[in-house]
């Protein structure tokens, strides 16, 4: 059997062995969880502690134990910045160490909680070198650990089922993305299980008035503000937003391209205005990425927060309905009703079928529907008087006899 190091040989030199405990919950069950690189190659050590889960940095003669922005392990272990990677790399070469008592664990029926987070640290690795898009990988990291809060065992798929069919106020959906994390994860530990059935609702997407976006855009800071901006005049998911580079946005020709689309989606160039060419050429460019600090589930909360906030403070509870995905179905309802031209839409928002696009053709007879149903009717024969039709928003109907038949509500 592996002999564990002693706590002394992981106490930093100047310290005494009594003085590296967890501080939440005084414990020195500890391993290594990985480094944290500072700036000018600087590294320090950080620890996760075996029983309650708390991961801090290395404490040092001049200060407190860093506990921030670290804590318990959550979904941002399943970040894959280069920052957390080391973080995951290291991890998986102390879990070895802990490797024998996870054993003596599982023969007992039990398994500690921070034996199942080691675990999910490994899974995400597994998931990163399989080549899943960063998102989905901090969604199922998300999701598991919800799991974990609402007292499952991830080795145990029945007393996952029960915890999901518990949870009366998630919808189905809800349950349907919970289901497809854990069996990810249970593929990944060899765990074979039938997974619930739930079917995922379909439902239409809130379309706020644009004066509420640039509401939100208003009292938000510099940066949120240029990403919801972003957002609002391209239609792009906030995953291909946040993954923008400095050398995707032409300042000269007020375009930017977007080069790594999510869903497999198709990369596609957006005409931007010179407003937003503006806001952008504010922002300071410390790295490749336009939107470089934190990572992208940390600015959705942020962006929750100060959503909440401007809805209380203007009375507004519509403005606590928008979220990040809320600009994207914005703007293709938008681009339909400007140009009845749904191949356009479907273009614009990098769409595989046209069929994805239907749903914003729906909404937008809906929202612009007028209260009669009238119309005024034209007949062209030429180009030029069809390309003056559809320029004043007439819509094509039918073609009979050499002549083309188009309509506009009164």
């Amino acid at each position: 059997m592996m002999e564990e190091p002693s706590l002394t040989d992981k106490v930093p030199e100047g310290l005494v062995a009594e003085s590296l405990k967890c501080p939440e919950c005084g414990s020195e069950r500890l391993y290594r969880a990985g480094l944290r690189y500072r700036e000018y190659g600087n590294t320090v050590q950080r620890w996760l502690c075996r029983v309650c889960g708390f991961r801090f940095s290395q404490p040092s003669e001049k200060g407190p134990l860093r506990k921030k922005p670290y804590g318990y392990i959550n979904n941002a272990c399943l970040s894959t910045s280069s920052r957390q990677v080391c973080e995951l790399d290291g991890s998986l070469r102390n879990l070895a160490i802990s490797g024998t008592r996870q054993e003596e664990a599982q023969r007992e029926g039990t398994t500690s909680t921070a034996d199942v987070k080691g675990k999910l640290i490994e899974f995400a690795w597994y998931l990163k070198k399989n080549a899943k898009n960063p998102s989905t990988i901090q969604v199922y990291g998300v999701w598991l650990n919800t799991l974990l809060k609402h007292g499952a065992d991830l080795t145990d798929p029945e007393s996952v089922k029960e915890t999901i069919a518990l949870q009366e106020q998630w919808t189905s959906t809800t349950k349907s993305n919970v289901v497809a994390a854990y069996n990810a994860f249970a593929a990944f530990l060899g765990i074979v299980w039938k997974p619930p059935k739930y079917t995922a609702e379909q439902r239409m997407p809130f379309i706020p008035l644009e004066s509420e976006l640039d509401t939100l855009i208003a009292a938000s800071g510099k940066k949120m503000a240029a990403l919801l901006q972003v957002l609002k005049e391209t239609g792009m998911r906030s995953g291909e937003a946040w993954r923008l580079l400095w050398t995707d946005v032409d300042m000269e020709r007020l375009v930017v391209s977007v080069n790594k689309p999510e869903k497999k989606s198709n990369p596609r160039v957006i005409k931007i205005s010179p407003k937003l060419a503006g806001m952008l050429g504010a922002l300071p460019r410390t790295s490749q990425k336009v939107f470089a600090t934190g990572n992208l589930m940390s600015w959705r909360q942020n962006f929750r927060k100060a959503r909440k906030r401007v809805a209380a403070k203007l009375q507004n509870p519509r403005l606590a309905q928008i979220t990040f995905h809320t600009f994207r179905h914005w703007k293709g309802t938008m681009e339909y009703h400007r140009t009845k031209d749904p191949y356009y839409v479907k273009q614009l928002l990098g769409h595989k079928s046209i069929r994805n696009t239907e749903t914003y053709i729906n909404i937008e007879h809906a929202i612009f529907q007028s209260e009669t149903d009238e119309f005024n009717a034209k007949v062209a024969e030429t180009p030029e008087e069809i390309k003056t039709l559809l320029e004043v928003g007439f819509e094509y109907i039918c073609e009979k006899d050499g002549l083309m038949f188009f309509r506009k509500r009164k």
